[in-house]
């Protein structure tokens, strides 16, 4: 009887990872623009041993029963909430994801939103490029504010969120932290980070970093009672997860002024409709939840999630697992 590859479905076109799964496995590919629906999904990994998934995905627990012989969801992300990893682990499924390697890189945009959006990088762009440039200087002509010497506070001080503290020694600010567990004094001293809680934290920060997941706890942790708490000169960076920020709370924060701006990567609804309040405002940064998006991390992402896939097909165990006791 002839060897039967495993086979393996894939929700996006990922050329790094069908590189290295296609040696191995029988894949069914998903490479239209439009994302797959949820009857597709469901349809597409009957018979699959392997799924590889995206963000936006939503793996629930109709999604996961309709799957026969499914042994691993391989996540292309650091994020996994899209995944019912409970279902996933009664059904004795490995979800697995690409954290680590994303570090560096999203704490780079999150430090090129702070400084955009505090230094007015894109409202000076469009003036430019609108023509409406007419003066060589004034006093007062598109003055920003400065990020050097500034209290930033870091709300989640996991990898990312340590990664920017690093980012911030440079600049010489003052950085106070909120998470979940608080560092070690050894951690908080490499990383000349001050532990506040929440509220404090709020009140004093020039600039608020989020680098939260997304579970019930964080769901709208950023609300109206938290934006009122923020300083009027204060900015709001998001890089983690859309639905950590109550937008309409942000819309009235902005609106009444209670801060000066914000920098966002991700949203509640993705893609950004057009009747969102958000794009009414000249002083936020919108980008389309591009925080892996440099070439290098994006290849290592697809390596990642295809190892954790090939290994768990092999017998093993994914690089990196979220539900690691099976």
């Amino acid at each position: 009887m002839p060897f039967m590859k495993p086979k393996v479905y894939v929700t996006r076109n990922i050329p790094k990872a069908i590189e290295i799964l296609r040696g191995s496995c029988d894949l069914t590919i998903h490479s239209k623009a439009k994302p797959p629906s949820k009857r597709e999904i469901m349809q597409k990994i009957r018979d699959k041993d392997g799924l590889l998934c995206v963000l936006s995905d939503r793996i629930d627990r109709e999604v996961i029963a309709s799957a026969e012989d499914l042994k691993v969801i391989s996540s292309y992300s650091v994020g996994y909430d899209h995944i019912d990893t409970d279902a996933a682990t009664k059904n004795g499924i490995f979800v697995a994801y690409t954290p680590d390697v994303l570090t560096e890189t999203t704490a780079d945009l999150a430090f090129a939103l702070m400084l955009a959006v505090a230094r007015r990088v894109v409202e000076a762009d469009k003036l430019v490029r609108r023509g409406r440039w007419k003066n060589t200087w004034s006093y007062d002509f598109m003055l920003g504010n400065d990020i050097h010497c500034k209290t930033l506070g870091i709300i989640g001080m996991g990898r990312i969120g340590s990664a920017v503290a690093r980012r911030a020694d440079g600049f010489k600010m003052k950085v106070l932290y909120h998470s979940r567990s608080r560092l070690s004094i050894d951690k908080e001293s490499e990383l000349n980070a001050t532990y506040r809680e929440l509220d404090d934290l709020l009140k004093e920060s020039d600039f608020v970093s989020l680098h939260l997941s997304l579970g019930k706890d964080t769901y709208h942790l950023m609300s109206e009672q938290k934006f009122r708490l923020m300083k009027s000169n204060a900015y709001l960076i998001n890089t983690s997860r859309g639905q950590v920020v109550d937008e309409r709370a942000l819309a009235k924060a902005l609106r009444m002024k209670w801060i000066a701006g914000a920098a966002l990567d991700v949203f509640e609804r993705e893609p950004v409709t057009k009747d969102s309040p958000l794009l009414r405002f000249d002083n936020v940064v919108l980008v389309p939840h591009i925080g892996s998006a440099s070439r290098e991390t994006r290849e290592r992402m697809a390596e990642v999630a295809a190892l954790n896939i090939l290994n768990v097909l092999k017998g093993g165990k994914p690089l990196y697992a979220v539900n690691p006791v099976l």
